[in-house]
Formats: C-alpha cells, structure tokens, sequence
C-alpha cells in the first residue's frame, strides 16, 4: 500500500485523489491546501488541513499547486529527506528544495472540474533523482492503471510545449470556429464529428499524412474567399499565419498574402 499526501486543490489534484480513492494499492492519507474551504467538501473522505505543520507521515507527497508555487511551498515543508513530487509539466525537478528527495508524477493530459477523466489513458512521466523512487512513482501509475514513462526535465518540457500546441491552441481555434459559426446562427455541433474525426486519423498516420484542406491543394481562390469571410483582424492574421505554415510544410508556398489580396 502506497500512502499519499496531496498538497493543492485545482484540477490535477482533485482528478488525481479521485482516482488514488478508487485504487486498492493507494491510500490517501490527507489533503492539504492553503484555503481549507476550498476541500471541505472531502473532508468526509480523507483528513484535511490548512497547516503544514500537521503534515502526516507518507511514502509520497504530491504537490499538485501552480508552476509558480513549486519552489516555494516545497521549501516550506517543514521535515527533510522524504519523497516530494510535483505534477508539473514545465517546472525543473531542481526546483523542489534539495532537502527533500525529488521527483516528478506528470500526468499528460487536460483536466478540467467537470469532465471525468479515464486514467488507463493517461500517461504519467516519472522522474526522480533518487534511482530507488523510481519503483514507487511506477507503482503509483499503474495503481490507476496509467502506462508510465521515465522522462528527463527536458524531455518532459518538450512535451508540455508540444501539449500546448496540441490542446490550448487547438482548443483556441474550436472557440474561433465557435464565434464564427455563432455569429450565422449555426449549430456548432455540426463541426464535432469532423472535431472527432480529425483527432482519431492521428491515431493511424502522421499528422503530415493526415493534412488536407485549401492550404496544402493551394486553393488561392478559397483561401481569398475564407480571408473575405473573416470580419475579425485578428483572425484573418491567424488564418494567414496557418495557411503559410501548412504551404511551407507541404512545399505549396506562394507569394505572401496582402491586406489588400485578403479583402478583395
């Protein structure tokens, strides 16, 4: 039985101690977070506190807080050389205080309050400092039946930037499409199968194989008349910029668009 300690109250966290509670190798001891208001709703379910000073003892402590909270609160933790881990992406393993053993459980994966999500498909990287850690951050995956990969900081970092393009801007250009379509009074669900669609062709081929639309045919015509379309300047400089990296990347680059090409 692997005992837990979380420390943070957002999205990682509260997905993670849900799923930890549903694993029989797992045992969350307590929960902390700073404002105690914001986990008393668990209180019935796990101890909570507000108080590092009442830290239990556990073979882990996850720090599931801000990027920018890492360093500081790992120094405010008020015993040494135990196993302290944060689920951060970006963050340096190096910055968690030295007087602890450091590691690393980064769950890959967007979380957001509402949506469940299933742990058998979300990777975990692992990383410690310590070689003998590495056993417990592996067993601690595969207790949520998460596959775990051993992952350095860079390695790790290279993969929250490659993330962010794959979900927070894709995700942007949904919410682009949603005004778009809001504004001609069009069902947005008319776009999800082809939302759907798009994601389960990169399971098979390469996003490479998989690119099609005006950009990689040279369609200037369609791209001339999507550019007319487009009321917002912002983005008209989106589709640009795309349409170019898409011509760049398939060899179908043309001149430039202008100010004056895209409003003909």
């Amino acid at each position: 039985m692997i005992s837990v300690v979380f420390l943070g109250a957002g999205n990682v966290a509260t997905h993670l101690y849900k799923a930890f509670q549903n694993a029989e190798k797992v045992e969350v001891v307590q929960w902390y977070n700073r404002t105690k208001s914001s986990i008393s709703s668990y209180g019935n379910t796990v101890a909570i506190t507000d108080d590092l000073q009442d830290l239990k003892s556990a073979d882990i402590y996850i720090l599931a807080v801000s990027d920018d909270s890492i360093a500081k609160l790992s120094r405010k933790l008020p015993f040494e050389n135990r196993l302290v881990a944060h689920t951060s992406g970006s963050v340096n393993i190096h910055d968690l205080d030295k007087k602890n053993q450091r590691a690393v459980f980064y769950p890959l994966q967007t979380f957001s309050k509402d949506a469940n999500v299933d742990f058998s498909q979300v990777p975990i990287c692992i990383q410690a400092l310590e070689k003998p850690n590495n056993k417990l951050l592996k067993d601690l995956a595969k207790a949520i039946n998460s596959k775990s990969y051993k992952i350095n900081t860079e390695q790790r970092q290279t993969l929250h930037l490659s993330a962010v393009f794959i979900n927070n801007f894709v995700n942007q250009l949904y919410r682009i499409a949603h005004e778009i379509t809001d504004a001609e009074h069009i069902e947005f669900d008319i776009l999800k199968p082809l939302i759907t669609e798009t994601a389960k062709k990169v399971q098979n081929i390469s996003p490479y194989m998989a690119q099609t639309g005006p950009a990689k045919r040279n369609d200037k015509k369609t791209i001339q008349r999507h550019l007319k379309q487009l009321e917002s300047e912002k983005h008209k400089k989106i589709y640009k910029l795309l349409t170019s990296s898409i011509q760049d990347t398939h060899g179908t680059t043309t001149k430039p668009i202008t100010k004056k090409e895209s409003t003909k």
